[in-house]
């Protein structure tokens, strides 16, 4: 099937099966590599990305239900690692091995966006993605941070992440 897709903020056209999963289309096909293959079943969050502002498990996510759709991959969060929450997941040493700290920020700018000032309970019920390194009391720090140095949006729901 062909596919037209807004990644990034960029139409990319592509040609697949209509069961493939996003995660391959992104990795194999769009040379987006940053979104990370985990567990293939929807579990672990290390290929989390954004459909249409939403966190969603792409390793799970037919590309037949996509065409047209705006997909936001870590890539299309910062290219320079400028974002408030990267900059505040550097700050706080999030990362160990770093494997699923693509999917964990791309999860929690989900939050951000949603919920501006997230409490501990929110943070640990929007957060499912897992760390086998065990840092979730850094992803909190470090939620709390980027949240504390996000600027409110008067009219809107949510901030701009």
């Amino acid at each position: 099937m062909n596919l037209n897709l807004k990644v990034n903020g960029q139409a990319r056209q592509c040609q697949a099966d209509g069961d493939t999963p996003l995660l391959w289309i992104l990795r194999e096909d769009l040379g987006l590599t940053g979104t990370k293959f985990g567990c293939g079943a929807g579990q672990c969050g290390a290929c989390t990305v954004h459909l249409d502002g939403q966190a969603m498990r792409s390793c799970v996510m037919p590309v037949e239900a996509l065409n047209g759709r705006s997909i936001t991959t870590i890539e299309g969060l910062s290219p320079d690692r400028s974002h408030v929450l990267q900059q505040a997941w550097i700050e706080h040493q999030v990362p160990q091995c770093g494997y699923c700290q693509s999917g964990m920020l791309m999860a929690a700018a989900a939050l951000l966006k949603a919920t501006p000032r997230p409490t501990d309970r929110q943070i640990d019920a929007a957060m499912t993605n897992l760390c086998r390194c065990g840092t979730y009391p850094r992803i909190r720090a470090a939620i709390h941070t980027a949240a504390a140095r996000l600027k409110p949006q008067t009219g809107k729901k949510g901030a701009k992440v």
